[in-house]
């Protein structure tokens, strides 16, 4: 890294088919000056999101990204210089950095994280995707002893975390991935009952094998079709946890949707419900105590996706679309 030069990472063109690398374009600019309440921050890891995509659709729980600016994007930061008595040099934070170097930052939007070692655990298990399995899955879906749980896109980031808690609480777990070779990491090293390969195009009848009792609890990532087979295949009074919706990120989306709504969920009384992990960020110490006890003694397994370069990040992103990590993938600036 430069430290005259500001590299950053423009999205050129929104796209209206598939992400490709003709939408973004490396600059080179100068480092931000600070004003008062803001900090001077150097990027030290980028996640990626699938969420970075459905920014780019237009506005949802934050501001849509526009064409010709900086690529959004949260990351974990450390602190150059600060114009806020909040913060100072050395600190490491996480906050919405974008795709750059260095960014200038109101303090108030910049969290405070812990010195610790892999330091790219505080952007999976201990950040975001942590987090939102752990709130999504036991707050939303609250799993109890003896259900069977399924969640989708179960290799990625938050997936793969979410499967894991659901064993912990002893629930039979399902994962449903892309790929005979991420169901049998799912079920030979995350400890997962069974797992559903979507790409054999027999999900259903896949899925019926799997969870012969019905689903008690179905953790959403991608919505659509599997969304759809997952829904006739709930219990009475089963719960359904809304995280995300990558099927309708990138390129064209299902033609129609996942059907039985509302039929379904009003026969079977279903109870369904989006979340937002910041909305449970007041609870945020206490899931992590959780989460740390789970690693330090082995129940829980991380498993992350670490990429270099900043020039490598819209490859980097275009490619956790189309499914190829496994666990949290992210950029080393």
């Amino acid at each position: 890294m430069n430290d005259t030069v500001n590299r950053q990472i423009l999205l050129v063109e929104k796209p209206t088919g598939k992400l490709g690398p003709e939408h973004f374009r490396l600059v080179s600019g100068a480092i931000p000056e600070l004003k008062d309440g803001e900090a001077l921050v150097r990027t030290r890891l980028i996640s990626l999101d699938a969420a970075n995509r459905a920014w780019m659709h237009g506005a949802t729980y934050r501001a849509a990204v526009e064409a010709n600016t900086v690529m959004a994007g949260g990351g974990i930061a450390e602190v150059v210089a600060s114009k806020d008595p909040a913060l100072k040099p050395g600190d490491l934070v996480f906050g919405d950095t974008g795709w750059q170097d260095y960014a200038a930052v109101p303090a108030k939007h910049l969290a405070k994280v812990p010195k610790l070692e892999p330091m790219t655990h505080l952007l999976s298990v201990f950040g975001i995707a942590g987090l939102t399995a752990y709130f999504g899955l036991l707050h939303v879906g609250k799993p109890k002893e003896g259900e069977t749980v399924v969640v989708s896109a179960a290799a990625g980031s938050v997936g793969s975390i979410v499967g894991q808690i659901a064993k912990l609480k002893g629930c039979r777990v399902v994962g449903i991935a892309g790929g005979k070779d991420k169901c049998d990491w799912l079920t030979s090293e995350l400890g997962f009952d069974a797992a559903v390969d979507y790409k054999d195009g027999a999900t259903y009848k896949a899925l019926r094998a799997a969870a012969p009792k019905g689903i008690d609890v179905y953790f959403d990532n991608v919505g659509g079709d599997i969304l759809e087979a997952c829904l006739a295949q709930m219990n009475n009074r089963g719960r359904i946890a809304c995280c995300g919706a990558i099927s309708q990120y990138d390129g064209v989306p299902s033609a129609h949707g996942p059907r039985g709504v509302p039929g379904l969920i009003v026969v079977k009384r279903l109870v369904m419900q989006g979340f937002i992990v910041m909305d449970y960020m007041d609870q945020r110490d206490a899931a992590l105590a959780d989460l740390q006890s789970w690693v330090v003694s082995g129940k829980l397994k991380v498993q992350e996706d670490v990429i270099d370069g900043i020039e490598n990040t819209p490859r980097a992103l275009i490619g956790l679309l189309a499914g190829e990590n496994r666990g949290k993938r992210m950029v080393k600036v």
